[in-house]
């Protein structure tokens, strides 16, 4: 891994492997689901050692300081060295996790009888 002075925010999130490709990185932040430092992010921003970074991908919303720079992928071991999660994103991560796990599953698509309902219901409404 090389080690740069200067690094974009979408090639960071990369060689963090934060996402898969550049390509969705650079989605993500357009998106508004890359905040740095309590702003919305740009692909071309400039990461800088001790910033910090709000990420959400899916369910998962992670709060994490930037401790290196690269715009090389590596192995994983090395990528996880380039940030370090904060304590309150990890305990409200795993709160929202043993939320979702508890609540009920769906069952898949509802049938005739309850589509009826539903439109009925629908109808009601308006």
């Amino acid at each position: 891994m090389t080690v740069d002075n200067f690094v974009r925010l979408d090639k960071w999130l990369w060689a963090a492997r934060f996402f898969k490709t550049r390509s969705i990185a650079k989605e993500a932040i357009d998106g508004g689901k890359v905040h740095c430092d309590g702003v919305k992010g740009k692909a071309s921003r400039a990461v800088t050692v001790g910033m910090t970074l709000k990420i959400r991908q899916g369910f998962h919303e992670k709060t994490v300081t930037v401790k290196g720079l690269s715009s090389q992928r590596g192995p994983a071991k090395i990528a996880q060295t380039l940030y370090e999660e904060t304590a309150e994103s990890i305990k409200k991560r795993e709160t929202l996790a043993i939320q979702r796990q508890s609540m009920p599953k769906t069952e898949g698509k509802p049938d005739k009888r309850q589509r009826r309902q539903i439109h009925r219901f629908k109808r009601e409404q308006n």
